[in-house]
């Protein structure tokens, strides 16, 4: 919301200060915080439509919205953003003309850079509360939410954007030589494109289907060992179905003469246990096998696999 928030105000300023100075700098970066705008719209929607309750034909619910809603920010920012700055910064490049009415544009750039750094610290203030010990880079990688990472991206592209475009302006009054701002608005382009290659890298990725994090895996497989009927994990698989949402299958080890009733009493007690642990285990389901050592050493891949059939 707040990135939304800052991003419509300065779509308006920037073209506004375009209609005075013709600045193609200034045309292509209310273009970028337009699309900015629209892209937190986008998330919002999918974070709404997320939010629906399953139906027998999404039995599995719709937390997976989420994602196909920042897979087309992705898109959105490639296009509509990268696209376009390119086109205009090749077209300024071509055809300069004098930037008039310069303290337009220059005030408007400092009036945005202003208010993306404010989106840009809400971001990040978000963010610190999750990622914990991780690197930026990693909490890019591994962010489950979309949201987070796809607004610190945006933010930080904007503000490197408004400074090239700050540069661009700067060097085509300097040098009377409109090319400058070209020269700046296609470094924008280049910069929105490679932002949204590394968007839609991570969010294809999570489209896709990744496991929970080695932490998660961690403790699911500590709660489902009681020690007593269950005595091992012989395999697990982890899924997100939404950010917030993680099934687990695994297959577990149980005594060879505990009767059906003390096996299901057993199962019913890990999943309770795996819930406590890991809050956002939602759809839970594991079978009891009898761990057999000789197949676990003779299975086609016994570390990964170990009590295979």
């Amino acid at each position: 919301m707040a990135a939304l928030a800052a991003n419509l105000a300065i779509a308006v300023a920037k073209f506004v200060a375009f209609l005075f100075s013709g600045s193609s700098s200034m045309l292509a970066e209310s273009v970028h915080s337009l699309a900015d705008s629209g892209n937190q719209g986008l998330l919002l929607l999918g974070g709404k439509k997320a939010q629906r309750e399953a139906t027998p034909q999404h039995p599995f619910g719709y937390g997976r919205e989420r994602y196909i809603y920042a897979f087309l920010v992705s898109i959105v920012l490639f296009s509509v953003g990268g696209m376009f700055a390119i086109y205009e910064g090749y077209e300024k490049i071509k055809h300069p003309h004098e930037i008039e009415h310069w303290y337009w544009p220059v005030g408007v750039l400092v009036f945005a850079i202003i208010a993306e750094s404010f989106s840009f610290r809400t971001a990040i203030k978000e963010s610190n509360a999750l990622r914990g010990k991780l690197t930026w880079t990693q909490f890019v990688r591994r962010a489950k939410a979309p949201e987070l990472p796809v607004v610190l991206l945006e933010d930080l592209g904007a503000l490197v954007g408004l400074v090239l475009a700050l540069g661009g302006v700067g060097l085509a009054l300097a040098t009377g030589d409109g090319v400058w701002d070209g020269i700046g608005t296609l470094c924008i382009g280049v910069l929105l494109i490679l932002i949204a290659i590394v968007l839609a890298a991570e969010t294809k990725s999570l489209l896709l289907g990744e496991a929970a994090g080695t932490e998660e895996v961690a403790k699911i497989e500590q709660a489902l060992v009681d020690g007593d009927t269950v005595t091992g994990v012989i395999h697990m698989r982890t899924l997100h179905l939404g950010p917030e949402e993680l099934l687990v299958a695994a297959k577990i080890a149980v005594q060879h003469d505990d009767t059906a009733r003390e096996v299901a009493e057993a199962i019913n007690a890990a999943e309770d246990r795996i819930r406590a642990a890991v809050p956002i285990a939602r759809v839970i389901y594991l079978e009891p096998d009898i761990y057999n050592a000789e197949a676990a050493a003779t299975g086609t891949n016994p570390a990964k696999s170990p009590g295979g059939h």
